[in-house]
């Protein structure tokens, strides 16, 4: 099937079926948890971990997507082989996603069981084959992208100088976002020093499996703040570091050690991501069912709240999040191309926003547009 066959098919479901009806869609999803035999192998797969499956049959308009994100690092946010985050949604059927899967294996030798963004880039025909993937998902995708640097920067504003919240990093925490960005940019232009600030943030803020009796992590966080601070001229970015108060960061990892978990996971840039794709879907009209590969970093717990903060916008109606389905991509053509998606996103060179990639990027991108750019290695 050519470009032009494939996107008028996409074209007239849409048209036929504009807000699918969730419920039917998802009664061919494999169950939370359930084990299944895997490709090739005599054994069996581990039950599905997490995820925030709906309490009760979804009823009005509710859209159902399917999600998978690349270049997660877990809390090591300053690996330089991965310094974005993307987390890619599609809006497909079953069978749209099946169709769109064959058409780009013929010709190429991929694997029987998934396309993978490394295979599909290191071949020749690379730049038109994602020229032609990207096109043929206009209208019916959605890219964002995170800069890890810059959500670091996003997370001293957000719950060193405010209450934490799940909203933070969000478009609803968006009056924060100027002065995250004059610390990003201030920050890089720094020199050394933004290096060790970024690696003082992340020792902070990472306080699981350690001994609190010896951390002495705060005053290295205002050791490696008073150094930056001699080399910011910029007024917005200098006032943000001369507002860090040691009692107040002090109290946030208290909290971080008790088990606060009314303080988002400070290390993690996937839960705003999930939030900006499910308000992107919804927009303000409809609720979304996330189908989503395996994810570790997104627990029930997790979910609940983010799926309550995101009501707090609109305390008359119900969570735009209507529940998160977890599955393995193996079984899902729709989020193998959600995989692909993002895979190919993080990887095309060149800065973010530009080219055949733009019509599907979020406008609320977690980048400084001035300083970041996609990764070129398959990694």
């Amino acid at each position: 099937m050519d470009r032009e066959t494939f996107r008028e098919s996409l074209d007239a479901a849409d048209r036929a079926a504009p807000v699918p009806a969730s419920p039917n869609r998802l009664a061919s999803a494999r169950p939370v948890g359930e084990h299944v035999g895997m490709a090739g192998s005599t054994g069996a797969r581990l039950p599905l971990q997490g995820g925030l499956p709906p309490g009760e049959a979804l009823t009005g308009a509710v859209r159902e997507i399917a999600c998978d994100e690349s270049g997660f690092s877990g809390t090591n946010l300053l690996d330089p082989a991965t310094p974005v985050i993307v987390h890619a949604s599609v809006d497909l059927s079953r069978d749209e996603a099946a169709e769109l899967i064959r058409t780009l294996r013929s010709g190429f030798r991929f694997s029987p069981d998934e396309v993978k963004s490394r295979q599909f880039l290191r071949r020749h025909e690379a730049a038109e084959a994602a020229q032609w993937f990207l096109s043929a998902l206009r209208g019916r995708a959605h890219v964002h992208l995170v800069d890890k640097e810059f959500f670091l920067a996003t997370r001293v504003v957000d719950l060193l100088l405010a209450e934490p919240s799940y909203t933070a990093g969000t478009r609803l925490s968006g009056d924060r976002r100027p002065a995250a960005a004059a610390l990003h940019r201030a920050g890089r232009a720094a020199g050394p020093g933004w290096a060790v600030f970024l690696a003082a943030v992340v020792e902070m803020l990472r306080t699981k499996r350690r001994d609190r009796a010896d951390d002495r992590s705060v005053a290295r966080f205002f050791a490696a703040r008073d150094a930056l601070r001699r080399h910011v001229g910029d007024a917005q970015a200098g006032a943000v570091l001369d507002a860090l108060d040691p009692a107040r960061v002090a109290e946030v990892q208290a909290r971080l050690y008790a088990g606060d978990r009314t303080i988002p996971p400070p290390l993690e840039p996937l839960l705003p991501a999930l939030a900006e794709t499910v308000l992107h879907w919804s927009g303000g009209r409809r609720r979304v069912l996330v189908i989503h590969d395996e994810q570790s970093a997104l627990t029930e717990d997790r979910l609940r709240r983010l799926q309550a903060a995101l009501a707090a916008g609109d305390p008359a109606g119900p969570s735009p999040l209507a529940g998160l389905v977890m599955t393995d991509s193996r079984d899902d053509p729709r989020v193998q191309a959600a995989d692909l998606l993002a895979g190919v996103a993080r990887r095309m060179p060149g800065v973010p926003g530009d080219g055949p990639l733009r019509p599907l990027l979020s406008p609320a991108l977690a980048h400084d547009p001035g300083a970041v750019t996609a990764e070129q290695d398959a990694t």
